[in-house]
């Protein structure tokens, strides 16, 4: 995947270094040329001096072809106007903004922004949003037989039943993130665009679970 992160401070720098490990494409945006001594020394991270909402320094960045990005600057404003613009402008699948105050939060999560506030977790939870498909584990039990796993609702899945996402025996579905709180009636609900699934899987059904959301395991 190619990864566009705009902003290079504790968290897009992080961010920027664990994607890149995990063998992806990344470029990373920063008005500020000195930010990017944050990155490691020897990577294959590329990095674009710039604005995240200038159409140049993003076209640079490969902003065109990006499967993903993250709006991680310290700004909210801005933040939000560069995951808007690679949203609605650029058609990128996988957009996310960190945000300050969290009571702008629910309203960005209306206009279809997922966002994250500036916690410990900040930089697992913006991961999260970008590559779903690989999304580890929350929580083992102590066999490691079953797990606990988030994932993004699929685009395909708004909609539809969730209730069909319970396999008996195999994956149970927990609870679902809508609107800043949690649900613990999914069985019941439909799928919703921007919903956060949470889902109690056997180890030996994670294959069965990528199927049934339609994805493939990285």
């Amino acid at each position: 995947m190619h990864i566009v992160i705009i902003g290079c401070g504790r968290v897009g720098s992080g961010l920027a270094a664990t994607l890149s490990r995990e063998g992806h494409s990344v470029t990373v945006i920063d008005k500020n040329r000195r930010s990017f001594s944050r990155l490691p020394a020897e990577s294959t991270i590329t990095t674009v001096v710039g604005s995240g909402f200038d159409r140049e320094t993003l076209t640079e960045a490969g902003v065109e072809h990006a499967d993903a990005l993250a709006a991680v600057t310290s700004g909210d404003n801005s933040n939000i106007l560069c995951a808007r613009i690679a949203r609605e402008n650029f058609h990128i699948p996988n957009v996310v903004a960190r945000i300050y105050d969290p009571r702008r939060a629910e309203i960005y999560q209306r206009l279809g922004i997922p966002t994250v506030a500036t916690v410990t977790w900040t930089i697992e939870q913006v991961r999260q949003w970008l590559i779903p498909q690989q999304n580890r584990p929350s929580w083992t039990d102590a066999t490691g037989t079953l797990q606990l796993l988030e994932f993004p609702l699929p685009a395909a899945w708004a909609g539809r039943s969730l209730a069909a996402l319970n396999v008996p025996g195999k994956i149970s579905l927990v609870g679902v993130g809508r609107a800043g709180t949690v649900r613990l009636d999914g069985a019941e609900l439909v799928g919703q665009e921007r919903d956060l699934l949470h889902l109690a899987v056997a180890i030996d059904a994670q294959s069965e679970l990528m199927s049934l959301l339609g994805g493939a395991p990285a």
